[in-house]
């Protein structure tokens, strides 16, 4: 370890305990042969309780790190295989796109798929951090690593190996793991600096004790004390080992921490900007209004033809008002326009004339028209609730109207809006919002977001959202609940907290021990031996990881 430390150049924890060990063993031996007092038994006690301290810390670190270990058991080992009447059972790596594949109940996924037959309900919890079970039919798509229920599946292969959900998932996690926050830069550095003052410390309190007329050996003991004792290592675990645990927290509650600065940075938000469609509504329309129930009903007979999404809507509404559809003839589909068709005897036409609302004509003459708007997700408003109870101001921003941008925030609830905002103008507005002095974070789904994601001080991809997106953001909502987002605010402001309590207590700790190693209070009969020294060092290596460890006991 020590010479890893040096050849990196990072001297540390086991450069210091080298150097202690190497010190009270040449002594020891020194003294073996000239008579004098030998450290044996404080060398033998200093090493057994360091293998202790280092194992109990290694125990605490694999279990925070357990994101990815839980990630890769929930592959299976072996697939099932469809050739013909029969069923194969193949290696994972031996599967192909195309393949079909059965799943028996209780069995997992193998790979990312599509129903082609059978009904059976999903466990996707681990992936998704979403507890309920999820309903699969025929055209329903699954994700590898999910638990099957007590239906059989079978299913068309689409993804396999690097290129599945539970794959891309587990390469976001190991980027997390890899990357640093700002306060596990100042640790490093801190450890760092630490590991020179004991050298300097030790060295310095080596000769002042000789020079005091102290035997060598009592200098040599006063060395190794103060090498002990200043090992950074609670400094260098106060903050990484927080930082493992909140990756692996944020994994089981269906969010992604792809850079930790990100999620530091998410405790100062104050400002969170939803694009609309995808995070706030479901992308399925509603009439919001209609002028008069005639034009409703003919443009539902009309629609009745055709499977667009507006159309459904219409159709909706006109059954929902108990409105009677009539029978229509000569329907044509005009695209990008509407439709058009006949209605006893009378020319109906439904679609847009260069306006937002829908326009309703007979004959060419307006008889009214309909306006629509994407339905509001179901935990919007929640989330939304939840944002305000923390003090964060919630705006949204769309290229809708402002009459559709006015409906949606008025129903949830939203401070401020942005209608009508082009794709290059989002950038401008999320600056716009930061030069109030607020931190903005940005949460969004498709590629005209990436630009505003990358602007703002907290960019969060929806994880149904687009490739672009993601790549922008530094945290990504594996399900598309905005109720996740003050999750991650709360995340980040335990975690922050955490990191200050282990960064306290391992710096206040070395600013009091390190003295009493030294022997300032020799002459009060107070001594730290190297044993004692060694105890009290790994003791505060288990403190901060067993405050560490507290984080898990947190709800989100």
């Amino acid at each position: 370890g020590a010479a890893r430390e040096i050849r990196a150049r990072l001297p540390g924890m086991m450069t210091l305990i080298a150097l202690a060990i190497t010190a009270a063993y040449l002594w020891s031996v020194f003294a073996a042969f000239t008579g004098q007092q030998p450290l044996w038994w404080e060398l033998s006690t200093l090493i057994a309780i360091m293998l202790l301290g280092h194992w109990i810390e290694m125990k605490a670190v694999a279990s925070a790190s357990g994101a990815l270990k839980e990630l890769a058991k929930l592959l299976p080992d072996t697939a099932e295989v469809i050739r013909g009447m029969k069923t194969e059972t193949v290696s994972l790596s031996a599967l192909a796109i195309a393949d079909t594949v059965l799943v028996r109940p209780g069995g997992k996924v193998p790979a990312d798929g599509v129903v082609l037959e059978g009904q059976s309900e999903l466990n996707e919890a681990i992936i998704t951090g979403e507890s309920k079970l999820v309903s699969k039919t025929k055209g329903s798509e699954v994700i590898a690593g999910s638990i099957n229920g007590d239906g059989s599946l079978t299913i068309k292969v689409t993804k396999i190996g690097e290129g599945t959900f539970l794959s891309g998932v587990m390469r976001l996690v190991k980027e997390a793991e890899a990357s640093k926050s700002r306060l596990q830069i100042l640790s490093d550095r801190a450890a760092l600096w630490l590991t020179a003052i004991a050298v300097v410390a030790g060295t310095a309190t080596l000769f002042a004790w000789l020079t005091a007329g102290a035997g060598v050996a009592f200098s040599v003991e006063r060395l190794v004390a103060v090498l002990v004792i200043a090992c950074p290592h609670a400094l260098g675990l106060a903050v990484p080992l927080v930082a493992a645990i909140s990756t692996t927290m944020a994994a089981r509650n269906g969010f992604l921490v792809k850079r930790r600065l990100a999620l530091e940075a998410a405790r100062g938000v104050g400002v969170v900007l939803f694009d609309k469609t995808g995070t706030l509504t479901e992308g399925k329309f509603s009439v919001t209004r209609a002028s008069s129930d005639e034009a409703l009903a003919l443009a539902a007979s009309v629609d009745a033809h055709s499977e667009h999404p507006i159309a459904r809507a219409i159709v909706a509404e006109a059954t929902k008002r108990g409105l009677v559809v009539k029978e229509a003839r000569d329907y044509r589909r005009l695209p990008g326009v509407g439709a058009e068709a006949k209605i006893g005897g009378a020319l109906v036409f439904v679609g847009h004339r260069g306006g937002v609302d829908i326009v309703v004509e007979v004959d060419g003459k307006n008889l009214g028209t309909i306006a629509l708007a994407d339905m509001s997700r179901p935990e919007a408003k929640e989330a939304v609730d939840a944002l305000k109870r923390l003090g964060i101001k919630v705006a949204m921003i769309t290229g809708d109207s402002e009459e559709v941008a006015k409906s949606v925030a008025a129903e949830l609830g939203i401070d401020e809006y942005f209608a009508r905002v082009a794709p290059a103008e989002k950038v401008e507005k999320v600056k716009l919002l930061q030069k109030g002095g607020a931190k903005v974070a940005m949460v969004g789904d498709g590629v005209n977001d990436a630009p505003a994601l990358t602007q703002s001080d907290l960019g969060i991809a929806i994880g149904a959202g687009t490739n672009v997106a993601i790549e922008s953001a530094g945290i990504i909502l594996v399900r598309n609940d905005p109720r996740d987002i003050p999750k991650i605010l709360r995340l980040s402001k335990l975690t922050y907290t955490k990191m200050l309590q282990n960064l306290f207590w391992a710096t206040g700790y070395n600013v009091v021990a390190l003295p009493l190693a030294a022997g300032v209070l020799y002459a009060q009969g107070i001594i730290l031996q190297p044993a004692f020294a060694a105890v009290l060092m790994s003791l505060s290596t288990v403190i901060v990881a067993a405050n560490a460890l507290l984080l898990r006991r947190q709800t989100l």
